[in-house]
């Protein structure tokens, strides 16, 4: 259960890099859609809200 949860964290936290990432590429061009850089926040907001759930849970399993 521990392993799956790590590995769970691992890869949420790794996406949420990556999306992260390809916001800050948006900012950077000139040409920038808004509406996928929203898009891009948003999913970025959910990707963090599940790392941090995967954490806790993973705290939780870990204490028991």
């Amino acid at each position: 259960m521990v392993t799956a949860l790590t590995i769970l964290l691992i890869i949420s936290m790794l996406a949420t890099l990556g999306v992260m990432f390809a916001g800050m590429l948006g900012l950077v061009r000139e040409n920038g859609d808004p509406r996928r850089s929203n898009r891009l926040m948003r999913l970025r907001v959910t990707l963090q809200g599940l790392s941090i759930g995967l954490f806790v849970l993973l705290m939780l399993a870990m204490r028991g």
